[in-house]
């Protein structure tokens, strides 16, 4: 008889936090992106929403390079933080340049509920969370993206809006952050005990629901 090993800590998570994550990673939005069928005004709200993440987003690496355990984690998360500061902000930029964004909306639109919902999420992880808690969030946002980016066929979009926005969620860099993301949680949940471990659940599960709820307010 061949014995099965148990699941790794994010694989658990994952499982347990269905069916939302498939609906995330295989939501209809990213099918139509793949094929450059967003259309301008839906891809517009979805950016100048989702560019307002990337301030509490960075809070939070900022927050996990504080708590990491030992040096070679903080190695890795400044790496990340290096890459969402310049290669995703210019994406960004030239984006709103495309799409005719104006610096209102750039700063500071009017938020949808499912984009408020996600910062209190990042937000409340920052000022409360230890160091797993924060990784299970960023964990989330992450590899879900590199699910659904992942599922893109070879063939790119015309447009740079949509192509660029797949690739910078489906290149080597993003995967390698992704797999030791992962990796990170996995060794820190292996020491953490019950009630930490649901926290963690909850936390990821959470997550899930925001990314779902987010993919969700930009499609109909």
């Amino acid at each position: 008889m061949t014995e099965t090993s148990a699941p790794s800590f994010t694989e658990w998570l994952r499982g347990r936090s269905e069916p939302d994550w498939t609906a995330v990673t295989t939501h209809p939005f990213t099918d139509a992106l793949f094929e450059g069928l967003v259309p301008a005004a839906k891809m517009r709200s979805y950016l100048v929403q989702d560019f307002q993440f990337v301030d509490d987003f960075l809070a939070l690496l900022g927050s996990a390079l504080a708590k990491a355990d030992r040096y070679s984690s903080r190695l890795a998360i400044a790496g990340s933080i290096g890459v969402v500061t310049s290669e995703e902000n210019t994406y960004f930029q030239r984006a709103f340049d495309a799409l005719g964004v104006g610096e209102s909306d750039r700063t500071s639109p009017a938020l949808d509920p499912a984009t408020t919902a996600f910062r209190e999420l990042m937000a409340d992880t920052n000022a409360r969370g230890g160091y797993a808690e924060v990784l299970t969030v960023l964990t989330v946002a992450e590899w879900s993206y590199l699910e659904w980016a992942m599922r893109a066929p070879a063939a790119a979009p015309e447009n740079f809006v949509h192509a660029e926005w797949i690739e910078l969620h489906n290149n080597h860099g993003f995967r390698r952050w992704v797999q030791w993301l992962c990796g990170e949680l996995d060794r820190v949940g292996a020491a953490l005990d019950e009630r930490a471990r649901a926290r963690c659940l909850r936390l990821f599960q959470q997550a899930t629901r925001c990314e779902l709820d987010f993919f969700n307010a930009h499609w109909d």
